[in-house]
C-alpha cells in the first residue's frame, strides 16, 4: 500500500526530493504490507494512535522495495487538528544525515483523510470484529 498526495505516489515524491537534495541513493522507498494490519487497525494507525518504534504519532509511511519497514522507511508524525490532518517530520531513521525539514508538510481535510482510510479498511476487510484477509 503506497500513499498518494494530490494523485502523486508518496514513494515519487521522496525520491524525487531526494534526487534533488543530491541524496545518493535516491529512492527505495516502496509501499508498506498490509498484512500488518493484523497487529494494528489502520484507522488507529493513520490517525496516529497506534505505537511505531519511533513514539506515538510516528507512523510509517513507506517502507522498503523489499517490503520491509526496518529496512529503508519514511516515517512521519500525524498531527490532527480540528478538521484537518497533517504529515509533518519526515524521516529515514537509517540515514540521519539527510534533512527532510523541507519535504512536506502535507495537510489534509480531516473528511478526506478519514473517507481514504475507510477505503483502506474496506479492502483490507475490517469490518467488526474482523482481521484483514
Amino acid at each position: 500500500m503506497v500513499p498518494y498526495v494530490d494523485g502523486a505516489s508518496l514513494a515519487a515524491l521522496v525520491e524525487a526530493y531526494e534526487r534533488a537534495k543530491g541524496y545518493h541513493p535516491a529512492g527505495g522507498c516502496g509501499g508498506l504490507i498490509t498484512t500488518y494490519f493484523k497487529r494494528r487497525p489502520p484507522d488507529e494507525y493513520f490517525n496516529g494512535k497506534s505505537e511505531s518504534g519511533y513514539g506515538r504519532g510516528t507512523i510509517y509511511l513507506l517502507g522498503c522495495t523489499c517490503g520491509e519497514v526496518g529496512c529503508w522507511p519514511l516515517i512521519a508524525s500525524v498531527y490532527q487538528k480540528d478538521d484537518t490532518i497533517r504529515w509533518d517530520g519526515f524521516a529515514q531513521p537509517h540515514r540521519r544525515g539527510r534533512d527532510y525539514s523541507e519535504f512536506g508538510p502535507f495537510t489534509f481535510s480531516r473528511a478526506q483523510y478519514e473517507n481514504a482510510v475507510q477505503d483502506l479498511l474496506i479492502r483490507l476487510n475490517f469490518g467488526a470484529g474482523n482481521s484483514p484477509t
